[in-house]
């Protein structure tokens, strides 16, 4: 079996009651050479209504470390997770794991052995082995990630 190593961390944010507050939402957004045919507002979007599908089982998490970069989820992104989505092999899971809080990839395969893993996007990063003696609980499936690109 594989060592067991600690786990960089994440942090709940606290997900509030947030007022609808519907934006334009434009389609067709080139990102070569500019179209003139999608200058036009398409419709507006609710960022609630679009992301976020459960809200009494949603909430934040606020990602801290590298051990996600090969998926695109960096150091400081939000991601929204949600309690109610099915999860299974290969999703995107925050999990309390030994008193800490980690976003990784559920990896089941493994389960016949008796351990289950979380598994980096890193290569510099092992994987999490999940045992019987283990504090684990499976806190929600990753949704979506947000970032805000102004601290870049």
């Amino acid at each position: 079996m594989e060592e067991k190593k600690p786990i960089d961390g994440a942090e709940y944010i606290t997900l509030e009651e947030a007022k609808r507050l519907k934006l334009p939402y434009f389609e067709g957004a080139a990102a070569g050479f500019p179209s003139p045919a999608a200058d036009y507002q398409h419709e507006s979007l609710d960022l609630n209504e679009k992301f976020v599908h459960h809200p009494e089982a949603s909430y934040f998490v606020r990602v801290k470390g590298e051990s996600m970069i090969g998926l695109g989820i960096l150091d400081g992104d939000i991601c929204l997770a949600d309690r109610q989505e099915e999860i299974s092999d290969g999703h995107i899971v925050v999990a309390f794991v030994n008193g800490g809080l980690t976003v990784k990839t559920l990896d089941t395969s493994t389960r016949d052995k008796g351990y289950l893993r979380l598994l980096p996007a890193n290569p510099d990063f092992k994987p999490i082995i999940i045992d019987a003696n283990d504090q684990f609980i499976i806190q929600g499936r990753v949704t979506s990630i947000h970032r805000d690109i102004r601290r870049h």
